[in-house]
């Protein structure tokens, strides 16, 4: 982000405005301010945030860079547990 007077914070806002009109809001009638806050919301948390793809993540959803992750993760631990020795008593 910017520093005060910048205009890097406003170029990011407008850029999600864009990207917000262009794939929920244009080409679309709403009958109700309700239905267009619904459909909004259910864009904004239900694939925005969710499963649209980033490339940050390598061209990947949020829900499946975690999957990735966690998987790998699991696999690492698995590979790092050795077998139970058995105790030698004396």
């Amino acid at each position: 982000m910017g520093s005060v007077g910048d205009s890097y914070d406003n170029a990011l806002a407008e850029n999600l405005w864009m990207l917000i009109k262009t794939e929920c809001v244009r080409g679309r009638v709403f009958a109700t301010r309700a239905e267009a806050n619904l459909a909004l919301f259910e864009y904004t948390d239900g694939f925005y945030n969710s499963r649209r793809t980033q490339e940050r993540l390598g061209f990947l959803s949020p829900i499946e860079f975690e999957e990735k992750y966690y998987a790998e993760q699991a696999t690492a631990e698995r590979a790092n547990l050795k077998p139970r020795q058995p105790l030698l008593t004396s």
